[in-house]
C-alpha cells in the first residue's frame, strides 16, 4: 500500500493506493461567504486542524512508501506555506514507519491522478499533452518521461492573466455563490438557453481571460439573470481552452490530451472539447483537488528504485 498527501490551498487530502485501487478521504477548507479565497496563513491552520480526522480513516501498518506534494510546480521558484502541512506529516509517518518518502509537486499529483482516472497511466511512458486547469493554473503542458520525477512537463500554452478558476470563482462570488463557486456556475448555466459566439482573445498560443470577468460585472450591472452570466462565463472559458488547443495541435501534431485540475469538471468545456478532439476527462473526485496522484507517484517512484 502507498500513502498520499496533498494540502493544496483548498483541499487537505490524504490517500492510498495499492497498485490497483484508490482510496481517498479529502475536507474542503472553509472561506467565508463573500470572500474571493483565502490567505496562505489561514490555509495553513485548517489543513493542521483538518489532518488529524482525515488521518484517522487509514491504516498504516502496511503503508510501503509515502508521496507528498510539496509544491505546485517542479521548478525552483515554485513554493506555497500551505503544502508545508502535508510535507512535515508525510515526513513524520516515513520517518515512524521508516519507509522512503519521495516528494512532487501539486500539478504532477493531478496529471497522475488523471491518467489514473482514465485508466491511461502508461502515457507516462512516451509524450502527451496535459491541461492543468484550476483556480491558480491555466496551461497546457507538453509531458515527457523523466527518470527522476517520472514525468516532466513543459509549459507550451498558458493565460496571460486571470486562470479560469479565478474567473469562475470571481463570478460566482458576485453572484452571492459561496466559494468554491465551479460547481454551482455549472449548474446555473446548464439553465440557460442563450447562446454566446466567443471570439477568445489569443496572443500566439497563449489567451487571455481578463476580460471575462468585467464582461460579467457588466452584465450584472444590466440585471442579466445569473443563469445566463454562468453561460456566458463558461462559454467564454471554454473557447479559449479550445482554441489553445487547436492552436497546440497545428504547432505540436495531434499527441493523447489529457485534462486535469477542477475546471476539468466542467459540462459546458468537456462538451465543447470531446465535439472536436480525443480527450480524456477525469471523474470528478480525481480533477479537484486530491492526494491520489501523490500515493500514484509513491507507487511509480518505489517500482523505479
Amino acid at each position: 500500500m502507498y500513502l498520499g498527501f496533498d494540502t493544496s490551498n483548498y483541499t487537505t487530502s490524504v490517500a492510498t493506493y495499492d497498485g490497483v485501487n484508490i482510496k481517498q478521504e479529502k475536507k474542503v477548507l472553509t472561506v467565508k461567504h463573500g470572500e474571493k479565497g483565502l490567505r496562505q496563513s489561514d490555509a495553513v491552520f485548517q489543513h493542521t486542524v483538518n489532518m488529524p480526522d482525515i488521518m484517522k480513516s487509514f491504516e498504516y501498518s502496511d503503508i510501503k512508501a509515502v508521496g507528498v506534494s510539496t509544491r505546485p510546480r517542479n521548478i525552483d521558484s515554485s513554493y506555497m506555506p500551505c503544502f508545508l502541512v502535508g510535507a512535515n506529516t508525510a515526513n513524520a509517518v516515513a520517518l515512524t514507519q521508516n519507509i522512503p518518502l519521495y516528494e512532487t509537486s501539486h500539478q504532477v499529483g493531478h496529471i497522475l491522478a488523471s491518467l489514473y482516472s482514465v485508466n491511461r497511466l502508461e502515457l507516462i511512458e512516451k509524450p502527451f499533452v496535459a491541461f492543468h486547469l484550476s483556480g491558480g493554473t491555466t496551461e497546457a503542458l507538453f509531458v515527457t518521461p523523466h527518470k527522476d520525477e517520472i514525468i516532466s512537463a513543459e509549459i507550451i500554452s498558458q493565460s496571460l492573466d486571470l486562470k479560469a478558476g479565478q474567473a469562475i470563482d470571481r463570478t460566482g462570488v458576485m453572484l452571492g455563490l459561496d466559494f468554491p463557486c465551479g460547481k454551482e456556475l455549472d449548474r446555473l448555466s446548464l439553465l440557460s438557453d442563450k447562446e454566446y459566439k466567443i471570439k477568445p482573445s489569443m496572443k500566439e498560443m497563449n489567451c487571455s481571460l481578463s476580460g471575462v470577468e468585467n464582461k460579467a460585472k457588466q452584465l450584472i450591472e444590466k440585471g442579466e439573470c445569473k443563469e445566463d452570466i454562468a453561460k456566458f462565463v463558461l462559454t467564454y472559458i471554454s473557447s479559449a481552452i479550445f482554441e489553445m488547443l487547436v492552436r497546440i495541435v497545428d504547432r505540436y501534431g495531434d499527441f493523447p490530451v489529457v485534462f486535469s485540475g477542477g475546471v476539468s469538471s466542467n459540462s459546458l468545456l468537456q462538451n465543447k472539447i470531446k465535439k472536436s478532439f480525443d480527450a480524456y476527462f477525469p471523474a470528478p473526485e480525481f480533477s479537484l483537488d486530491n492526494a491520489a496522484g501523490c500515493a500514484i507517484y509513491a507507487y511509480l517512484k518505489d517500482r523505479c528504485i
